[in-house]
């Protein structure tokens, strides 16, 4: 298990130097000065220009910068805003709550109603709700997130008057920010209504960054049961006359629960990218809108950080499914010569 673990050590390393060029360049790439645009319409002299400009190192060659950057992450140290002169880290963690708790709604929605139709769909195969329930699940991996979270502002918001347009929760609730969680703190405050409040602003994005994953998951779920179904061991249960709903449950799904799992896991970093649109869409207070509103503002030091952050968390979820993995299922660890 050691061996598994430093060879999936050695992969990430150079995945993490790939990922602070991109993180550098990105934003080098964007036009605008960020001086100038720091600067607003109060305009800058020349000089002021290359005062600024040497004070954040950007007068520099890119190679110096690039490795200034690197050695500052090694030490913990992301830089600051330079529109709010905050540290990026400290805003993160502020902003990151908001995001997480966008993403457990929206994982717990994908969860339950993908994987209930991917059994539902194997358990039924060939049968019209089969072909419904997959159809819709390519429908949805298919769907531009922009388009989808706009159609449902329209209906929902719009036309029935339902759900709020965006936010957290309404501006006639305030309470101390306990925990970062919208939902536990309105819970906490004791003021009627603000937990419901904070529930339905909730609702729609969490619907939006959850319908990829939940068609993914509907797919993989569908598949996986498929070829459990076929097995002996399920003819046989059947054979000893147990009952669909057992044979189904008990047995079959049980041992089709490895690839769903690993699916899942890996479905939590694709939600944390996905939360950049969704939260846009919605202005959700979380690290999705605050790259957005950086990137526009060419904060080299916010971009540039809050991309790291993403990647690291990302590629910490996606080592913790793989060691799952192989504890689960030993043959993977195997396969690559670790005894």
């Amino acid at each position: 298990m050691l061996r598994f673990l430093l060879r999936k050590l050695l992969v990430i390393l150079p995945t993490f130097i790939g990922i602070t060029i991109v993180a550098f360049g990105f934003v080098r790439v964007l036009p605008g000065d960020p001086v100038m645009l720091m600067a607003g319409e109060r305009g800058l002299t020349p000089e002021r220009h290359a005062e600024l400009m040497a004070q954040f190192g950007f007068d520099r060659p890119l190679w110096q910068q690039y490795l200034d950057f690197v050695a500052r992450i090694f030490q913990g140290d992301l830089g600051s805003s330079l529109v709010t002169k905050k540290p990026v880290l400290e805003e993160f963690s502020t902003l990151f709550p908001a995001t997480v708790e966008l993403a457990i709604c929206a994982l717990l929605i994908a969860s339950v109603v993908g994987v209930s139709l991917g059994v539902l769909a194997a358990a039924k195969r060939g049968s019209w709700f089969d072909q419904i329930s997959m159809s819709l699940a390519l429908t949805g991996y298919s769907m531009p997130i922009f388009w989808w979270g706009l159609l449902l502002i329209i209906f929902f918001s719009g036309t029935l008057g339902w759900t709020p347009v965006s936010g957290r929760i309404s501006l006639m609730y305030y309470f101390p920010d306990s925990t970062g969680f919208m939902l536990i703190d309105s819970l906490l405050s004791g003021q009627k209504g603000a937990f419901t409040s904070a529930l339905q602003h909730l609702i729609l994005p969490s619907i939006v960054l959850a319908t990829i994953p939940m068609a993914v998951l509907a797919r993989q779920t569908r598949s996986a049961m498929l070829e459990v179904l076929g097995e002996d061991y399920v003819r046989t249960a059947r054979a000893k006359g147990l009952g669909p709903r057992r044979v189904v449950g008990m047995h079959a799904f049980r041992n089709a629960l490895i690839p769903i799992v690993t699916t899942l896991g890996l479905q939590i970093g694709g939600l944390l990218t996905g939360a950049i649109l969704t939260e846009t869409i919605f202005s959700w207070p979380g690290i999705g809108k605050w790259m957005v509103d950086s990137i526009a503002r060419r904060d080299y030091p916010v971009v540039q950080g809050g991309l790291m952050m993403i990647a690291l968390i990302v590629m910490s979820v996606n080592l913790i499914v793989d060691l799952l993995y192989a504890l689960i299922n030993p043959r993977i660890r195997h396969a690559g010569g670790d005894r």
